[in-house]
């Protein structure tokens, strides 16, 4: 009977970290003698002993080598290579190996030339928005002036201040501040001179502020604007006026009205500003002396139409003086106002583009969210790259397996060979990144256009090239790193008597990196579809109005006001037209809200908050509003000059069961509630309607609405509008805007975000496949004799095709699968940011799932059926 440590039949292996111990210490020139006799006494201790014994003297016998004798290292007879000759000797063997693999290289190259150049794109983009205001000398002092108001339960915040509290912060906080600037809202105005007239934007505002904002001067100082009716111009518009002439002194008029003297020019703004399209400034007493409502406001609370620029003194904090003037507006308004509870703080110049959301009083970010979110993209989308570098590199170490034990063999130690290899990877990517430049530079401005930016390549700064050279080699080290130390392992003895096997999971790694690849693929590709699956839902969001021949033309004088009804009859003669109106407020916005309301029935603690758009009586015709309650405004009803057409979220808000005859008090005014509309969407698409009210306005109003003659061609049609507005309002450009080209601006930011996504999830999905048809052309060439067996035997094209194949199926199946929970949770989180939000189906992810499955099959297909076809005499011919 056999005892169990007499098997003769169990192998002799001593412990694999006795002998890791001992490789790891004893000196080179030793360690073959020293393991052969450790080896052969433990083999036979094995058999006399037992494997519990044999297995402790093992480890006694290698302890007791732990001495210096055993340790130090002989020096090498050979002269050690300097570092240029080793280096210059790598480089060559690497573009050696990269002309014999051409197909290979090309995988390469291009993989990672791509991921380059999307990390390159979203580099310069995330430093466009990072940079943004930074123009601005005082940057880190200018703040924005804000306010926090409660309503019914919800804080709004927003940037609209009245006038008072400008002297407010002088007098009783002056010390904290060393500019407090008025200011309007950046409006456009036609600017004239002679026979020359141009639409421009502009604001109102108070002397100090070229200097605050650090304008740089090109004719002209920053005390312009100190002088009485002067005026101020960005360089673009002294050309567009003057040419080459010199505009100093010139007078200017604006609307026609007034006249103003150019005291300055300065450079034009770069588009990464917030008033990149500031074209002048005037002095904010001259918009107090021309508007009566502006004069009218110069001590009143309540009149929230402004807005105010400080910028701090030089030893005051941001966050101490916004906590400090928190209560400037509420100490001095009356009890009414007081119970909305305002809020003053300052929004610092830093969060003005990247934190600009608030939510019910607290900032929750803005841009920022986007600028992480490609930032991950591009990580991401470069790791794919390096992905197929990887998994091409050691997919072929078989192919490099004798080289590397003959390098052993000679002499070469393992810091060398992952130099070597480190070399290759280094020597791709440097390639790889000037070729990414070119590709770069290439698509740049297709990318401005897509990303609404204006960016270039940042040839001259220092801080682009070292950012570049930093990026290429992490690029190489992160490529190269899993090859250099996998490829150097191998065993020489192993390799050289052809014993070597990459063993059952050298493959598991690579299929690994394959499924993060998929997975990230497939992640993109669903974000996509449901970032345009939204827009799609908030543009086909019922409107309240047709748009589609609706224009509008925004007015600056009172001239077409003052001959509203020639100049209404001359229109509807024309042809072109089917009916006009004027209104308040744009079809896409709205410009007036008001509180001051009351009604029978209102809930004493309810506070009022409507939007009030004054109109003529033809606006209803005009943009084709729906009821579903009363009727329109008519002439031929006297009464209608003080009545109302309110919309559905007015009657909710209200509580109005039937609301057509109830009467609606605004101090000592009464309104009649003659209809009730569907909600028009006026402000944002995602959000639902506010509650609004319609009145018949006799005074100026802002906006010409025109509803074109369907029968006439567009560009007939507006040719003859023009004509008429020419004739009554000469002084002015005619400048017309389309209602539905309008409200497609609302989702030009999602658009941005969406056409951006798909285009990286392409650039994602065509290095995945590259790295796929790497791969199967690498296993296709591997099996070539099994297939030539396979065919022999009675395999069909299918059959081999399906083998293949199978492999990357279900390495996209498990991509699918991780990807699907992963896109769910972050885009259901991305949409509860909309009110008015799409919902997210199951097809999604099976049509972005089918996608990438089928684009897999059609990639491996073409290695697959190629190999399947060849003739197996070919392949067996060696055997």
């Amino acid at each position: 009977m056999n005892t169990p440590r007499n098997r003769p039949d169990r192998p002799a292996k001593p412990p694999r970290l006795a002998d890791w111990l001992l490789n790891w210490f004893c000196a080179p020139h030793l360690r073959e003698e020293v393991l052969g006799d450790l080896h052969e006494r433990y083999a036979l201790r094995m058999t006399r002993l037992g494997e519990t014994k044999a297995q402790w003297r093992y480890w006694r016998e290698v302890l007791a080598y732990v001495r210096p004798a055993m340790i130090k290292r002989q020096p090498s007879e050979y002269p050690k290579p300097t570092n240029s000759a080793m280096l210059r000797n790598y480089l060559k063997i690497a573009f050696r190996n990269l002309v014999r693999q051409k197909v290979y290289s090309f995988i390469n190259i291009g993989g990672l030339a791509v991921g380059m150049t999307v990390a390159i794109l979203i580099g310069l983009w995330i430093y466009d928005e990072l940079s943004f205001n930074k123009y601005y000398q005082h940057y880190d002092r200018i703040a924005q002036v804000m306010q926090h108001q409660t309503i019914n339960g919800n804080t709004a915040t927003g940037p609209a201040i009245p006038i008072p509290l400008a002297n407010e912060l002088r007098t009783v906080y002056g010390t904290d501040f060393k500019h407090v600037l008025l200011s309007s809202w950046t409006e456009g105005h036609i600017l004239s001179i002679g026979t020359k007239k141009f639409w421009k934007n502009g604001n109102y505002i108070e002397p100090e502020a070229p200097d605050m904002f650090s304008l740089k001067m090109i004719k002209g100082t920053r005390t312009g604007l100190k002088e009485p009716y002067s005026i101020m111009i960005s360089e673009s518009v002294a050309n567009a006026f003057f040419g080459t002439g010199d505009p100093m002194g010139k007078l200017l008029k604006i609307d026609n009205q007034i006249a103003v003297k150019v005291t300055g020019v300065y450079e034009d703004l770069p588009y990464n500003t917030q008033f990149n399209n500031l074209d002048y400034m005037v002095p904010w007493q001259v918009n107090v002396a021309i508007r009566d409502w502006v004069k009218n406001s110069q001590d009143k609370w309540d009149n929230n139409s402004f807005q105010l620029f400080v910028q701090l003194a030089d030893q005051a904090d941001m966050d101490n003086v916004s906590a400090k003037i928190k209560d400037a507006k509420v100490a001095n308004v009356r009890k009414e106002l007081a119970q909305f509870k305002p809020e003053i703080f300052l929004q610092p110049m830093k969060n003005w583009h990247l934190y600009s959301e608030f939510k019910n009083g607290v900032n929750v970010g803005g841009q920022i969210q986007f600028v992480w979110l490609f930032g991950i993209i591009g990580i991401f989308v470069l790791l794919l790259a390096c992905i197929n570098f990887m998994n091409l590199s050691t997919a072929r170490s078989e192919k490099r397996a004798k080289e590397v034990g003959i390098r052993k063999a000679v002499g070469s130690i393992r810091g060398q060979l992952i130099g070597q290899f480190f070399s290759e990877s280094l020597l791709v990517v440097l390639i790889a990144f000037v070729l990414s430049l070119l590709l770069v530079q290439l698509i740049l401005p297709f990318f401005n256009e897509v990303a609404a930016k204006k960016m270039a390549i940042l040839w001259s700064t220092p801080l682009f090239w070292i950012a570049s050279i930093g990026f290429t080699v992490l690029t190489g080290i992160i490529a190269g790193s899993y090859p250099a130390f996998y490829l150097s392992s191998f065993q020489p003895v192993k390799v050289l008597k052809g014993t070597f096997q990459v063993g059952r999971f050298a493959s598991l790694p690579r299929k690994v990196l394959v499924v993060i690849q998929f997975t990230v693929s497939v992640t993109l590709i669903i974000g996509t579809i449901i970032v345009f699956r939204q827009i799609q839902y908030a543009k086909n969001r019922p409107m309240g109005y047709s748009r589609n021949g609706l224009l509008y033309v925004q007015t600056t004088t009172a001239d077409i006001h003052n001959h509203y009804d020639a100049f209404r009859s001359d229109l509807l003669q024309s042809g072109a037209v089917t009916e006009i109106a004027e209104s308040e407020s744009p079809l896409t916005g709205v410009w007036n809200v008001n509180g001051g309301f009351d009604w029978d029935g209102k809930d004493p603690n309810q506070q009022p908050d409507f939007a009030v758009v004054g109109v003529t009586y033809e606006f209803g015709k005009t943009i084709g509003w729906q009821f579903t309650e009363g009727r329109d405004f008519s002439r031929t009803f006297g009464t209608d000059s003080t009545s109302m057409v309110i919309n559905e979220a007015a009657v909710k808000f209200m509580g109005l069961k039937n609301p057509v005859g109830k009467t609606i008090r605004e101090g000592n005014l009464r309104y009649k509630i003659i209809g009730v509309i569907k909600d028009m969407v006026m402000e944002s698409p995602y959000e639902p309607a506010r509650q609004t009210f319609f009145y018949i306005s006799n005074f100026p109003s802002n906006f010409i609405n025109i509803r074109m003659n369907p029968t006439m061609s567009a560009s007939e049609a507006v040719s003859k509008i023009g004509g008429v507005f020419q004739k009554y309002n000469p002084t002015a450009p005619f400048d017309y805007k389309f209602a539905d080209a309008e409200y497609t601006k609302k989702f030009a930011a999602e658009e941005h975000i969406g056409t951006l996504a798909s285009f990286f999830a392409i650039l994602a999905i065509l290095i995945s496949c590259l790295g796929i048809f790497g791969l199967a052309s690498f296993i296709a060439e591997q099996r070539t004799k099994e297939i030539g067996v396979r065919k022999v035997l009675g395999a069909s094209v299918l059959n081999l095709w399906g083998l293949l194949s199978k492999d990357f199926v279900f390495l996209v199946l498990i991509a699918f699968g991780i990807a699907t929970p992963i896109a769910y949770y972050f885009l259901s989180d991305w949409l509860q940011n909309y009110t008015y939000h799409t919902d997210i189906s199951w097809w999604i992810f099976a049509a972005s799932g089918s996608g990438a499955l089928l684009i897999t099959l059609l990639t491996v297909s073409f290695q697959s059926i190629k190999a399947a076809l060849m003739n197996p005499v070919k392949s067996l011919r060696s055997e």
